[in-house]
């Protein structure tokens, strides 16, 4: 017989940080710059900066099907491609939904984007930041609904700061406290036809704000990181260093440590509890290539495999003291699972024919949340936001007479009109009767068992949508803008901010974590994924993982130096 005595001490690690996407790789560099020995277990392939971008310098016509979306794209990318273009130039950040389905047993109303990579989403992501306020932290204690957040503005602020230091965040201060300000590099500029509509609106409505977008592409270099290049292409990989990513920012700065194992094509299939000791001691991994499984341990795990990933690992990790899933002795693990829900209006604006855009800016407009917050709304709770932007099309109808430089000339003309758009973003309550669990019947291309997801709106985000798509259609027509209309849809779509399955509270019998995200009952587990939020709030939520991983990381070393760990 020929035993590896050596398995276990070869595998044990300070830390294991599950997942490398925004949250994990903040977690990753929290710990391992403060000295830990971290494994690092992304389920998907490995991804180079630079080098692994192999589409980021192409041009369309270097593309078989010019970068357009395809019949294939339209199979294996069919939900996904509802919230994103995902095409010939960028499938390769996509995960394929043949091979890795999930099953929705209402609707197909959710929307679950993925990126099986190193870097999962960061390489994907939209990249707008915003902070939470008090608005959002106070409004389900106010309202009854949920549970109260554990945390207030004041207690997560501090890491807000420190999390836009090190991202690089381009924005402009205002002065909201519902919006509070960051630490912004110089904003971008708006269009003439945005700075017209901002001031039209400013000027009709004295509670409504519209500014430029705030979003994680530099303007001023970082080390290590090159500025924005106004390309707009950054779903396919920016070898610039341009925005914010694992890849660019987080993980280098943690492989310098020297204290990081990166470990990819790992699917982390549960987390290993000793009932002596009450505590995790690991997790149990499948290896994507081999098919062959692996046990690693470490003092302190963070699962940041993304709010339904996360969720699932947790379902699965059965024990004797946890026989519904890791830390689910209220039975909320899975439930309350919200994203935000969003509508569509447009319209054209006959003026500044003198005028044109510059490059392609990789961000847009953001007209703040107005709804409920200093008056109550007598048809919904909370909120909502608008994204989107102005700008000047090209003519391009007609021409087929044309040839040559004529036609060369009339492909690049402007059209002699602007087009405005705007996106609601609004917030969901959480419902226990929004939930996932593990499938009993499907399983993906690996053999592991996938998602279900029961889910469905309920009457406040019918009510919200609603009235996002009059007060979009109205702010544009009173701004003067022509042929103004919105969707006529009474059902939003969903966007891919999926939060609040393993939510924080205050109350062990009504929440998954706690107020420094650890696991009830289990404190040596942390959460920091959008799984974690007691709430949607109304704005992108990706900052908040950062300062929410950010926050845990230093609770976590303070743990661990104390012994408590």
């Amino acid at each position: 017989m020929n035993l590896n005595l050596k398995a276990k001490p070869e595998n044990t690690y300070d830390a294991i940080v599950v997942g490398s996407g925004i949250s994990g790789g903040w977690a990753a560099m929290e710990l391992t710059k403060k000295g830990q020995k971290v494994l690092l277990l992304e389920r998907g392939r490995d991804v180079q900066h630079v080098t692994d971008y192999p589409t980021a310098m192409k041009a369309p016509w270097e593309f078989e099907h010019g970068g357009r979306r395809t019949d294939y794209d339209d199979k294996h990318y069919r939900i996904q491609g509802r919230n994103y273009n995902v095409n010939e130039t960028n499938r390769h950040f996509y995960v394929d939904e043949v091979d890795y389905p999930y099953i929705q047993t209402k609707n197909e109303a959710f929307v679950w984007a993925r990126g099986h990579q190193v870097g999962g989403r960061s390489l994907i992501w939209g990249r707008q930041c915003y902070r939470f306020s008090d608005l959002d932290f106070e409004a389900n204690a106010k309202e009854g609904v949920g549970v109260d957040w554990p945390i207030r503005y004041k207690d997560i602020a501090p890491w807000y700061s420190y999390a836009e230091k090190f991202v690089g965040i381009t924005g402009s201060k205002e002065g909201l406290p519902h919006l509070p300000d960051g630490e912004f590099l110089k904003p971008m500029e708006m269009t003439c036809l945005e700075k017209h509509v901002s001031a039209e609106i400013r000027k009709v409505y004295p509670d409504r704000r519209m500014i430029i977008g705030r979003t994680a592409n530099l303007t001023e270099a970082k080390v290590g990181r090159g500025v924005c290049q106004f390309r707009n292409m950054c779903d396919r990989g920016c070898p610039f260093g341009g925005y914010f990513s694992t890849n660019s920012a987080t993980l280098p700065e943690a492989l310098k440590t020297g204290n990081l194992t990166l470990r990819p094509h790992s699917i982390v299939l549960n987390v290993i509890y000793d009932e002596s000791t009450q505590k995790a001691k690991g997790v149990t991994v499948l290896d994507g290539e081999t098919g062959q499984t692996y046990e690693y341990f470490a003092r302190v795990i963070f699962l940041n495999a993304s709010t339904i990933s996360t969720t699932l690992i947790m379902l699965n990790s059965i024990s004797s003291r946890f026989p519904n899933g890791l830390g689910n002795d209220s039975g909320e693990l899975g439930h309350n699972l919200m994203t935000h829900h969003k509508n569509t209006v447009g319209g054209t604006y006959e003026g500044f024919a003198d005028r044109y855009v510059f490059g392609r800016r990789a961000n847009g407009i953001y007209i703040v949340r107005f709804r409920n917050v200093t008056d109550r709304h007598p048809d919904f709770l909370r909120g909502y936001n608008f994204q989107g932007g102005g700008s000047r099309p090209r003519a391009n109808g007609g021409g087929m007479e044309l040839f040559g430089a004529e036609l060369k000339d009339h492909l690049t003309a402007p059209a002699d009109y602007w087009q405005m758009g705007l996106t609601s973003f609004g917030e969901q309550l959480p419902d226990h009767s929004n939930f996932v669990r593990i499938s009993k019947d499907v399983k993906d291309k690996q053999g592991a068992p996938v998602a279900e997801i029961t889910f469905e709106w309920k009457e406040n985000e019918l009510r919200m949508s609603k009235d996002s798509v009059e007060q979009g259609i109205e702010m544009l027509e009173k701004a003067g803008l022509k042929n103004v209309r919105g969707s006529d849809s009474a059902v939003p779509k969903s966007t891919v901010h999926e939060v609040g399955t393993a939510r924080m509270g205050r109350d062990p019998k009504t929440s998954i974590l706690n107020g420094n995200n650890q696991v009830w009952g289990c404190k040596n587990v942390f959460v920091t994924d959008g799984a974690s939020l007691a709430s949607s709030s109304c704005v992108n939520p990706s900052l908040t993982y950062m300062a929410l991983t950010a926050r845990a990381c230093d609770f976590a070393l303070r743990e661990m130096k104390r012994k408590n760990l």
